[in-house]
């Protein structure tokens, strides 16, 4: 902390706090005790406190408190005439010096004076306070970078040892979690992870039956069978997919395609290094170990499914494979590669990779911008048609009980016995930089929803891991970002069903007294 005495003619101050996942050292609680010793040493009362916590500094986007001041301030609303922050690096790791200074410009120009409390350095414009706090933004942002490489690095390896990271196992396998030996300790089930940093976790073969269906899909495709009639064929059969769901061209493609099922272990497929855009990387990037999983299916047969789902695109020309790129673009305003599978008749995402180099190449010889990340836009779709399907699955189970459930198409809330209403909202799963999972909880007030059923997705975003039920009363935010583990205030109202909600709506008969 700066020693020499600030000149303070304001007397109030508005605070901003981020905590990422960095260390105890920048929690929310530390900053805020060094920041009001700050104050309360200069005189300045603190007013307001705008936080942004789990978030990464690397760019503003998803810091929604940093924004909502930088606004106030801008507008005239602040209340405040100074800013305390902690330090440097909790304005931001910007990856740009020049962006982290562009923020601050914006408030100081409006004539608010600016204070990094646990600095050894007084912001006051002079040359020294300049250089040096160039110097310490230039240091924030390669601190995320040199960490982001040595992240990279230790998956790397982890990967060359034959260990899984992230992801659901897919059909026909299962993740198993194996300690710093080796030594299988169980199953892990979906939604479960590892809680001791020594264990790993491996792929091993499902059950007997699930492996005897991916090798007779295998089997089958190589007989001439093509992807929709197998998936006709495993659906009549009453087979379903590892997340409980009817087969489908892509479905099966995806067997099909993946060589975990020889055993091999693949990772950098794509990258989002520094938050800075998605890119699908080509294969000679990708890191690899073969033969480290237990297999389900010969190599020699991978390679002749392979080689059969090459040939069906090679007596295309490259004008028609891209020409039926355009058309799909023109259907459906986006492309990806669960689209080009899911299309009958079209050459497999696999195809264009091998005739082209990659999908992105394919993109660029069509005018076609790949660096929005549509997996975005394809999650989304199925998760709308996810949260139908939950609704209509939770109406079912409240009629059974015996109660009256209305459902507003217009708001999509449920009134439930005339007595209480409720909105189910589904929380989609993302990944931080730092590789922890995040949720998003959006409480829509202007709604009124008695109690919100929050469905928090897994990591894959194809299943379901748990449930809050949060009532109106106890929450006072528009939105909740929320981690693994959130502290007894709010994991108390965490479920991993809804069976108590759904007792909350039983009708209870009481008998006449005798």
């Amino acid at each position: 902390m700066a020693t020499e005495e600030l000149k303070e003619s304001q007397v109030s101050a508005g605070v901003y706090l981020r905590m990422s996942t960095e260390h105890q050292q920048y929690s929310t609680a530390n900053q805020m005790s060094v920041i009001s010793e700050f104050a309360k040493q200069h005189g300045i009362e603190i007013v307001k406190v705008y936080s942004d916590g789990g978030k990464s500094g690397l760019n503003i986007h998803g810091r929604n408190e940093l924004a909502r001041m930088i606004d106030d301030v801008q507008g005239g609303q602040a209340g405040f005439s100074c800013i305390l922050v902690y330090d440097v690096s909790r304005w931001g790791r910007f990856q740009d010096a020049d962006e982290s200074a562009h923020y601050e410009y914006i408030c100081r120009k409006t004539g608010m004076k600016f204070h990094y409390c646990a600095e050894q350095f007084v912001n006051d414009g002079s040359p020294v306070s300049t250089i040096v706090k160039g110097v310490k933004r230039a240091m924030a942002g390669e601190y995320s970078r040199e960490l982001s490489t040595k992240v990279f690095n230790g998956a790397c390896h982890l990967i060359q040892l034959g260990y899984k990271q992230g992801g659901a196992a897919g059909f026909g396998l299962r993740r198993m979690l194996v300690d710093q030996n080796g030594q299988h300790k169980m199953l892990l089930k979906r939604g479960e992870h590892k809680s001791i940093q020594t264990d790993r976790v491996i792929l091993v073969g499902g059950p007997e039956a699930e492996v005897q269906t991916v090798q007779w899909i295998y089997r089958t495709f190589i007989r001439g069978k093509i992807e929709s009639e197998i998936a006709a064929s495993l659906n009549q059969r009453g087979i379903l997919t590892d997340l409980g769901r009817p087969w489908t061209r892509g479905t099966v493609h995806q067997v099909l395609t993946n060589e975990k099922y020889i055993g091999n272990n693949i990772y950098h497929r794509t990258s989002f290094k520094l938050k800075q855009k998605h890119v699908v990387n080509p294969p000679e990037k990708w890191i690899r170990a073969n033969g480290v999983f237990q297999k389900l299916i010969e190599p020699d047969q991978f390679q002749k499914v392979q080689a059969i789902i090459l040939e069906r695109s090679r007596k295309l020309s490259n004008d028609e494979m891209l020409e039926k790129l355009r058309t799909l673009v023109a259907q459906h305003g986006h492309i990806s590669g669960i689209l080009i599978d899911e299309t009958e008749g079209f050459p497999s995402s696999a195809a264009y990779r091998h005739r082209f180099g990659s999908l992105v190449a394919a993109y660029r010889l069509i005018g076609y911008d790949p660096e929005i990340d549509y997996s975005f836009i394809e999650i989304n779709r199925k998760l709308r048609k996810e949260h139908r399907e939950i609704v209509s699955s939770v109406i079912k189970r409240i009629e059974a009980l015996g109660a009256v459930v209305l459902w507003d198409e217009k708001t999509e809330l449920l009134c439930i016995n005339d007595e209480f209403r409720a909105s189910i909202v589904l929380c989609r799963h993302t990944t931080t930089n730092f590789g922890s999972s995040r949720w998003v909880i959006r409480l829509d007030a202007s709604l009124k929803p008695d109690i919100t059923i929050a469905v928090r997705m897994n990591a894959t975003n194809e299943g379901i891991r748990d449930y809050y039920l949060l009532p109106a009363i106890d929450m006072t935010w528009e939105k909740l970002r929320v981690a693994d583990d959130n502290g007894v205030y709010l994991d108390t109202y965490r479920y991993d069903s809804l069976d108590y909600f759904l007792s909350m709506a039983e009708q209870i008969k009481l008998k006449e007294a005798a």
